[in-house]
C-alpha cells in the first residue's frame, strides 16, 4: 500500500471534557465497538473490580478520575483510529494541552446535566486556537437533564460555534425514548445497553407520526417532534468546511453508559474527522504524504510498566512511514536512536510495532535520549513547533523520612519532570528541588507515584515562591548578567532552561523595569529550543 493510502486511512482524535461527563466511559464504547475490547471496565466506584481499560496508574483506579493521556489504536471500517483520551481534571491541563497538539479532531463530551464547564471551555480554546474540527457528544441523556435547546444555544454562546444537531433526543431521565436521526430520519429505540457490543436489540422507528408511535412514546414524542420540525425550518445545514475549520460542531445525544449514540458518534468520526493534516516545521509545511518519516515527542510516560521502571515517548509520526528498525535521528542532540523496541497501544497493552504511518502514534521506550518536544527525522533538520509548557502556578519543596533514598528522590522527580507530570526546577543557589504546577493534586499524584514507583517517602511542603516566568534576552552576556545579579531567584527547568521566580506579582513588575533588555514568559515551547516571543 503506498504512503498515501495509508494516510487516508488514519483518524487521530482526543476525548476532552470537564471531570464526570462521562469520557472514560465513552471511550471504552468505542473500543467496544470497534471490538478493540470485549468487555468494558467499570469506572464508577473506587473499589471496583474492574477498571476503566484507559486508566492504568494505581491512584486512577482508587479516585476513578484520569490524571495521565492514554493512547489506544483500533481499526474500524477499513480506518485506523488513534484515540487518545485526556485527564479531565483541570490539574492535568498542560498534559491535555500537549496532547492536542498530537491531533487533528476532537470529540467533546457535555454532561447533560450541567452543560458547558469551566474545564471544557479551556480545552476548546486550545482547539478554537489550532482550527481543531470538534464532534460534540451530549451524555446522560438517560438521566433528567437540560433542554437540547439550552444546552445547544450555551454552546454556540460559550464556545463560540455553530451547532449542528444529527440527532435529537426523545425525552429525557426514565421518559428518554430514543434519538431521532434528522439525516436518515428515522429514531433509534432505547434500550439500555451491555457491557458487551453486539447484545443490544436495536430498534428503528421509521413513522413517529402513525398512531402506534404517538401511542407508544406519549407526550415526549409530541415535544421532541415541534422541536424537531423546527430545527428542520430553521438549524443551518451542516458544511464540512466549516467543521474542518472549527466554526461548526455536529452534535449528538446519548447515554455512554448504556452504549447509546455510540455508534452514530463511531461512524461519524471516520465519516468526517480529517486524516492526518501537515504540520509546521521552523523550517517549513511538512506534509504527511512525504517520503521520509518525521515525528515529534508529544509526551514522556515513566513507569507504565514498574517491574522494568521504563520511560516510553510518545511520538505523532507527522510524515511518511516508520519500519521497525529504521535509524532515527534526535534533531535537538543529533544523536541517532534504535527502534527495534518501538510499540503500538491499547492503553497499558503494548505490542511490538513493525511499521506505521503518518497520524499514527507510536511508543519508543528509552533511559533519558528523548524530551518533550523533540523532533525526529530520518535526517533532515527539522523542528516542530507547538508544543505548550506554562508557566507554575504553584509551588512546593520535598521531603524525605530516609535521607539515604535521596538518589531515589532525585531519579524519580528527573523522570517524572522529563514526562510533563510536574515542574522540576534547579535553583542557581542550593541544591533543593523546587516542584512547579499547575494544579495542586498534581503533587498529590508525584508524593504517590514517588512511594509506589520509586520506593521513596516523600513530604510535599510549601515554598516561599508563588510565580514563575521563563527569561530570555536577545543578548546572551545580558541575560547572564541578570542571571548573577539574581542569582537567589534564579532556577533551571529539566531541559536547563532558566526560570526567575517571584513571591508577588509586583516582583516580576520590578524586574521587568529594571531590566528592560529581559523578556519574561508565561509559556515555552519544545524543549526550551524555542520561546514565546511576546512577553507576558
Amino acid at each position: 500500500m503506498s504512503i498515501e493510502h495509508e494516510v487516508k486511512r488514519r483518524r487521530t482524535f482526543a476525548i476532552i471534557s470537564h471531570p464526570d461527563a462521562g469520557k472514560t466511559t465513552l471511550t471504552e464504547k468505542l473500543l467496544l465497538y470497534a471490538g478493540a475490547i470485549h468487555i468494558a471496565g467499570s469506572v464508577k466506584a473506587r473499589k471496583a473490580s474492574r477498571h476503566a481499560t484507559s486508566d492504568w496508574m494505581e491512584i486512577e483506579k482508587q479516585r476513578g478520575i484520569s490524571v495521565a493521556s492514554s493512547v489506544m489504536q483500533m481499526e474500524y471500517r477499513d480506518c485506523v483510529i488513534n484515540l487518545l483520551d485526556t485527564p479531565g481534571h483541570q490539574d492535568f491541563s498542560e498534559d491535555t494541552y500537549r496532547v492536542l497538539t498530537a491531533v487533528d479532531a476532537a470529540l467533546m463530551v457535555i454532561d447533560a446535566a450541567n452543560g458547558v464547564e469551566a474545564q471544557t471551555m479551556r480545552l476548546l480554546q486550545v482547539c478554537r486556537a489550532r482550527n481543531t474540527p470538534i464532534i460534540t457528544f451530549i451524555n446522560k441523556m438517560d438521566r433528567e437533564v437540560r433542554e437540547p435547546f439550552d444546552l445547544l444555544n450555551e454552546i454556540e454562546r460559550t464556545l463560540g460555534m455553530e451547532t449542528i444537531p444529527f440527532t435529537w433526543p426523545i425525552g429525557m431521565g426514565k421518559l428518554f425514548h430514543g434519538a431521532y436521526d434528522l439525516r436518515e430520519q428515522h429514531m433509534r429505540v432505547f434500550r439500555p445497553g451491555e457491557d458487551r457490543a453486539g447484545q443490544e436489540k436495536i430498534e428503528i422507528v421509521t413513522d413517529l407520526e402513525s398512531p402506534a408511535a404517538q401511542e407508544r412514546f406519549n407526550l415526549g414524542l409530541n415535544h421532541a417532534w415541534q422541536e424537531i420540525q423546527l430545527l428542520q425550518e430553521a438549524s443551518p445545514e451542516f458544511n464540512r468546511d466549516e467543521f474542518l475549520s472549527g466554526k461548526q460542531t455536529p452534535v449528538f445525544f446519548g447515554s455512554a453508559i448504556n452504549n447509546f449514540g455510540v455508534q452514530e458518534v463511531l461512524d461519524t468520526l471516520v465519516d468526517l474527522a480529517p486524516a492526518p493534516n501537515p504540520r509546521l516545521a521552523i523550517q517549513r509545511k511538512v506534509l504527511p504524504t512525504e517520503q521520509k518519516f518525521s515525528g515529534l515527542v508529544f509526551k514522556i510516560q515513566a513507569n507504565m510498566n514498574p517491574a522494568h521502571r521504563d520511560r516510553i515517548a510518545f511520538v505523532r509520526i507527522c510524515s511518511g512511514e516508520f519500519k521497525r528498525g529504521m535509524n532515527l535521528k534526535v534533531v535537538r542532540s543529533g544523536k541517532d536512536i534504535r527502534t527495534s523496541t518501538v510499540v503500538s497501544f491499547l492503553s497499558q497493552r503494548r505490542e511490538l510495532l513493525e511499521t506505521a504511518f503518518a497520524g499514527d502514534i507510536i511508543g519508543i521506550p528509552n533511559h533519558g535520549t528523548l524530551q518533550l518536544g523533540d523532533t525526529l527525522t530520518e535526517g533532515d533538520n527539522l523542528q516542530f513547533t507547538g508544543l505548550p509548557f506554562f508557566a507554575p502556578e504553584i509551588f512546593r519543596t520535598v521531603e524525605i523520612a530516609d535521607p539515604l533514598r535521596s538518589k531515589q528522590l532525585n531519579l524519580g522527580l528527573t523522570q517524572l519532570g522529563e514526562e510533563g507530570a510536574i515542574q522540576v526546577f534547579r535553583p542557581h543557589i542550593g541544591s533543593m528541588l523546587l516542584l512547579g504546577a499547575v494544579g495542586a493534586l498534581q503533587f498529590e499524584v508525584v508524593a504517590h507515584r514517588l512511594e509506589h514507583e520509586y520506593g521513596v517517602a516523600a513530604r510535599i511542603i510549601p515554598a516561599k515562591y508563588q510565580l514563575a516566568r521563563w527569561i530570555t534576552a536577545d543578548d546572551p552576556r545580558e541575560l547572564q548578567r541578570f542571571i548573577t545579579a539574581n542569582d537567589y531567584r534564579i532556577a533551571y527547568d529539566a531541559v536547563g532552561a532558566p526560570t526567575f521566580l517571584a513571591t508577588f506579582a509586583a516582583e516580576i513588575s520590578v524586574a521587568e523595569e529594571n531590566w528592560p533588555t529581559i523578556h519574561f514568559h508565561k509559556m515555552r515551547e519544545h524543549a526550551g529550543l524555542m520561546f514565546q516571543t511576546a512577553a507576558c
